[in-house]
């Protein structure tokens, strides 16, 4: 099993990375394969809506940049997790251009993303996150993926980097998420909890 932590932050280490990392210690705990990897601040482009991916035997865009491999990664791996500071209230344009092209080739190559785990993971300074939220939520909803949740909603509160260590509600919700992704995978693929 492998769980993939895509970072929406054009910050590699900053406060989403942070957060990121809280859910996948715990997951990495279980015994479950964990990648992070980086896609904000790189050069991506959106979708073109050409419908080129349905024309192509190989599953991934046209467009031949960064989202092509996270397509690859995403097809391997049982559970995603999408994290993203709060752009005027919404997530990073690389993360929705990866939601989009990876949405839309998913959808011409039988669905690949159908049932695999999913999960969001928002930070902001103040506000704007339910709506950061909901967006990667539809995403995962659109494609028939299982959504994880937490004690509370999967954001934090932070502004300067690194500040989000400050935020202990958002640990403690993140590494619960990490939890609950963990059980979950391992009752989809069969795996029997150990006897205390």
């Amino acid at each position: 099993m492998k769980v993939l932590a895509v970072n929406g932050s054009p910050r590699p280490h900053g406060n989403t990375a942070i957060m990121l990392e809280w859910a996948l210690d715990e997951i990495q705990k279980e015994g479950i394969v964990t990648e992070h990897v980086q896609i904000g601040g790189e050069a991506v482009r959106g979708c073109k809506a050409c419908g080129g991916c349905s024309r192509m035997e190989e599953i991934k865009c046209v467009q031949d940049d960064p989202v092509n491999p996270i397509i690859t990664k995403m097809i391997e791996a049982d559970g995603v997790i999408l994290g993203s500071p709060v752009y005027f209230a919404d997530i990073t344009p690389e993360l929705k251009c990866v939601i989009d092209r990876v949405g839309y080739v998913s959808l011409r190559h039988n669905n690949f993303m159908r049932r695999k785990v999913g999960a969001a993971a928002v930070v902001a300074r103040r506000a704007g996150h339910v709506h950061a939220y909901d967006s990667i939520n539809h995403f995962f909803g659109i494609l028939q993926m299982f959504q994880i949740g937490s004690r509370y909603w999967n954001m934090g509160v932070a502004l300067e980097k690194g500040a989000i260590r400050e935020d202990r509600e958002a640990e403690e919700t993140m590494r619960i998420l990490g939890s609950n992704m963990a059980w979950l995978l391992k009752k989809i693929h069969g795996v029997k909890e150990e006897e205390d």
